[in-house]
């Protein structure tokens, strides 16, 4: 299947039902919860976080949040970084992660950029792979956080 999603501005009408959405617990290490990245994002104005809440029709199923065209320097990468990528629980294996990378790509690209960082935290459970499948490398990198950056070249995407 291939999802079809929109990516959608979170308004004080949808904030709950975003913020309610959840990844399977065993997953929680890995990926930081929406309220949690609406603190992060809060608390880091200079990291130019820009975040959606992605849908399939009225169902939100999913967020995301990305540095955009910031200034790279010690602690951030950029100038495009996937800061978090959440699909709920109950949406998981329906398309939704790779979806919501393509219309990210498809926006970052529009806008000039070369390519997307992410970074993730190792272990059995993590999203790593699910990266590498969509095209994701390892840069070798190992942050102050002890995540993994990995790095998308947008000229080797279609």
């Amino acid at each position: 299947m291939t999802a079809q999603i929109k990516l959608v501005e979170i308004t004080d009408a949808n904030r709950d039902a975003v913020v309610a959405l959840r990844v399977h617990p065993a997953q929680e290490r890995f990926v930081a919860s929406v309220e949690n990245s609406f603190r992060d994002a809060e608390r880091h104005p200079e990291a130019k976080p820009w975040f959606r809440a992605v849908y399939d029709g009225d169902v939100p199923v999913g967020f995301v949040m990305v540095s955009w065209n910031l200034v790279p320097g010690p602690e951030m990468r950029g100038p495009y970084f996937l800061w978090r990528l959440l699909v709920d629980a109950q949406q998981q294996g329906r398309g939704y992660g790779t979806a919501i990378l393509d219309e990210v790509v498809r926006r970052i690209r529009a806008a000039g950029a070369t390519e997307l960082i992410t970074s993730c935290v190792p272990g059995e459970g993590c999203p790593e792979p699910f990266y590498r499948r969509y095209g994701f490398v390892p840069t070798g990198e190992i942050d102050a956080d002890g995540e993994v950056v990995l790095s998308l070249d947008l000229s080797a995407r279609p």
